[in-house]
Order: structure tokens, then sequence, then C-alpha cells
């Protein structure tokens, strides 16, 4: 495995300080790196404290123990100049209590010495570069938003959203229809509105129907709207979306859930943008440009006979296909560091960061839902969370039934492997970990875990984890 960059699209390496009085620790870390990262040592907390002063890190990795400094409060003291500096703690003194202290820090991983598994601590320093990357995204993203660059619509920095990004900024500015594909939840509202924002007719409205929650006679007057008197109820003239929508774009979503004789209103509108409200004679012209989405491969709906040929040749002039979210793994962290932040903001908590074994169980499943069902899942878990790190045991409870066991699924494949091979270490480890998450509270270990509170006592006992 190689470590991943923090800024792919310029190639830049990792920064990453190395903070530890062990001559070899130092040294195995830099070798193990080097290649990949641009790698600062320090064997003090002095000697820390000016590099981080002269250098924007995307890691530190910080021993606990220094000559004259304590390494979790030199990380504290680190994050209180960065609040997302992501760091990693090293100890060759393993105490529950210093990894209770790291996590209630917003410690990224909580590593023993000496390094058993080179392959394994490359893979953390990984991760976590990887959760420096999305941070420094989204940060990117909202100091865009903030400058009025109405552009930023679609979070993704992977191959397969570099292309659909490609097409939608080549399109925008083209005054033709455009059909968004892609299976429910992979984002083509946001990007109907980045077709919009990057267009020639930003300034005009931007209207939007969902062709498959209204009725027939319902979307029908709301498209092409109605004079007085038109039907029952009908006390005053309202104008259509095709009128509302003049000079700007048109959004109708789920178009293969429109019936037959709207379709066939549709393509008559869209040969000449010329149409007669519900109840007059007059016809009207509007000038706007359409976008079309659907969940369902159009094409094969026409061969099937549920929709209009000629419609989706009309409508298809430009087909942009969105990619199932397990096409573009890389953009899950990104894009679960940005729900966790707008939930903690919405909430007002103060929940996360997520931990490793989350982030790999978030990259292992297949989200069926995709973005939408990813963003409902981190919603859930800062909502039902007190505070702190949310580790996968934050993520299991309630949910769809789906994702539950999915998420169950993907988590137990990450362990199963490892207990087999070392059942001891894994049982220590895992039981460590739990009781850092719960807070050093046994009880709510014991909630967390599953695991009556009295047996669950009795193994940790076992391993020394806690005592009489």
């Amino acid at each position: 495995m190689s470590v991943v960059a923090s800024n792919p699209k310029t190639k830049m390496q990792p920064r990453v300080l190395v903070v530890d009085d062990d001559h070899y620790t130092r040294t195995l870390i830099d070798r193990l790196i080097g290649k990949t990262a641009e790698v600062s040592l320090a064997s003090d907390g002095a000697e820390a404290r000016k590099l981080f002063a002269e250098v924007d890190f995307n890691l530190v990795l910080m021993d606990q123990r220094l000559p004259a400094d304590n390494g979790i409060e030199l990380l504290r003291e680190f994050r209180a100049r960065r609040p997302k500096l992501v760091g990693i703690l090293m100890t060759g003194f393993a105490d529950v209590r210093d990894a209770v202290a790291a996590v209630r820090e917003g410690v990224f991983d909580y590593l023993t010495k000496p390094f058993e598994d080179l392959e394994s601590l490359e893979a953390v320093i990984g991760k976590a570069l990887e959760l420096d990357s999305a941070y420094r995204e989204i940060d990117g993203l909202r100091a865009r938003l903030d400058a009025g660059d109405a552009t930023v619509a679609v979070i993704g920095q992977s191959p397969a959203m570099e292309r659909v990004l490609g097409q939608i900024r080549q399109v925008a500015g083209l005054d033709t229809t455009v059909l968004l594909e892609g299976e429910s939840g992979t984002g083509k509202e946001l990007a109907a509105r980045m077709i919009h924002a990057l267009s020639t007719r930003a300034t005009k409205p931007f209207l939007e129907v969902n062709c498959g929650g209204l009725a027939e006679t319902l979307l029908e007057g709301l498209l092409f709207g109605h004079e007085k008197g038109a039907f029952t109820g009908a006390g005053q003239a309202n104008a259509g979306y095709f009128e509302k929508a003049h000079g700007g774009n048109l959004f109708l979503d789920e178009i293969a859930d429109m019936s037959p004789k709207l379709q066939s209103n549709l393509l008559r509108v869209l040969q000449d943008h010329s149409f007669t409200r519900i109840g007059s004679t007059e016809p009207r012209k509007a000038d706007f440009r359409l976008i079309c989405a659907t969940n369902r491969p159009l094409l094969a709906e026409v061969k099937a006979g549920r929709f209009r040929e000629d419609l989706y040749y009309r409508i298809a002039v430009v087909s942009v296909t969105m990619p199932p979210l397990r096409e573009r793994t890389g953009d899950i962290v990104p894009l679960a560091t940005h729900f966790l932040d707008f939930y903690n903001a919405k909430f007002g908590k103060t929940c996360g960061p997520l931990t490793p074994a989350a982030l790999q169980a978030l990259e292992s499943c297949r989200w069926k839902g995709n973005v939408r069902q990813l963003q409902h899942c981190i919603e859930r878990a800062v909502a039902l969370h007190t505070g702190g790190p949310i580790d996968t045991l934050h993520m299991l409870p309630g949910g769809e039934p789906s994702i539950r066991t999915e998420f169950a699924g993907a988590t137990a494949a990450t362990t199963a492997l490892a207990y087999q091979d070392a059942r001891g270490d894994f049982e220590r480890d895992y039981f460590r970990r739990l009781l850092a998450t719960a807070g050093g509270n046994v009880s709510e270990a014991a909630r967390l875990s599953g695991i009556p509170r009295q047996n669950l006592y009795v193994r940790m006992k076992r391993w020394g984890i806690v005592t009489e």
C-alpha cells in the first residue's frame, strides 16, 4: 500500500511530523513512508513546536511519553491552533487511561510499540492522510461557497466523479437538453443545479418538479398552468412551470414516471416551446432549457414500451450517468466528513472524528441507497451520539434493516481474519478500544457490545484492562 497524497490534483506529497525520543522509531517511520511523504522528525516537544509553527502538517505521529512533555497534551496544544489536525498517538506503555484520554481528544488512532505489522502501520497512516485530505477538500469547497461560487455542488475527486464533473462542465454552457441517469441517491438533483449554475441562464429561474410524486392531472396543471374557472376550485388564473421557467432551466425529475398522455404533451411543447394553459385556447411561448433525470435506464423503458421513443431522443441529446457510490469509494471519506460537519452544526454537537475502524467499515459497504443512504447513516450516528469519536459501535443501532445488516457484516469482515489469526490479540485490542470508546465506563461498554456486564468485566480483567 502507498500513502495517500494530501492533494491528488497537484501531486503534492503529504507532510508528516514524527515526534518520538526513540531514534529507532523515528527512523523506522521515515523509511516506511519517506518515498511518498515529506517526513519531519523531532525528538522532543521543543523541536516539535518549532517545526509545527513553520509547516502545515497533514499528520502528526506523537509519542505519548516525551522527555519533558506529555504526548496527549502536546497534541491538544497543536489542535488548539489547528482544530482539524489529524494525530496518531504512539506508546510503548499501553494504558487504558491513556487510550480513554486519546479518544476524548479526538486522536485518530492509538498505536502500541513496538510495531509488529508494518503493513498495518502504513495502512493506518494512509487512512489518516485520507481523512486529512477529506478535511481540506471540504474546507476548500466551503471557502468557494462563501466566496459566492455556486458551482460547488457535487463532492468528489474519484476518477468516476471527475469524468462526470468534466461532462457537466462541458455541457452546462450549451443550450441543449440534458438527461441525467443513475440510481436513486447518486446526486442527480445536485448535478442539475450545477448545470444551471454553470449555464448562461444561471441568473434566471431554476425550477424542479418530481414527476413520480404527482398524479397526472396535478402534474399537468403544475406544468401548463390554468385559467380562472378552468375546473372546480380554479378561482384565479395560475402560470405553470413552463412559463415560470422562462429564461431559465426546468428540471423534471423521475421523467420515466410521466404518463403517456403527458409524454405526448411534453413532446409537443419541446418542438417549438409553445403550450396552452388548461382552460385556454391562446398559445403561449416560453424559452427554457430542459434537464431531466431518471433512476431507471430510459432506453430500456423505451424498448419495454413504457416511454415514447421520439421523446427519449428529444430529451437525451446529451446523457450523463451518475455513478453509484460503490463505484466511487474514494469519495466516501470526504462525503462522510462533510455530513459529519453538517450534522454537528445542525444539532449543535461535537461528534467525531470517525475512527479508522468506522472509516474502513463505511468504505466496505455497498451503499444500495448511495450518497443519500450514507448521509442518513451519519445523521443517525450524530443524532444518537453524545459526543466524541464515532466508531462502528455508534452506527449499528437503528436505521434501515438493509444498512444495519450490511454495516454489521462489513464490520465483522474487517475483524474476522484478525480474530482467527490471533484470537488473544484481537480480543485484548477490541476490549481496550471498546472501553476507550465508552469513556472508561464498563456498563456503557457492555451496552455498546451487547455482552453482559459481568461477563465483560471478567474478560477485561483477564487481559489486565481493568483491575479490582
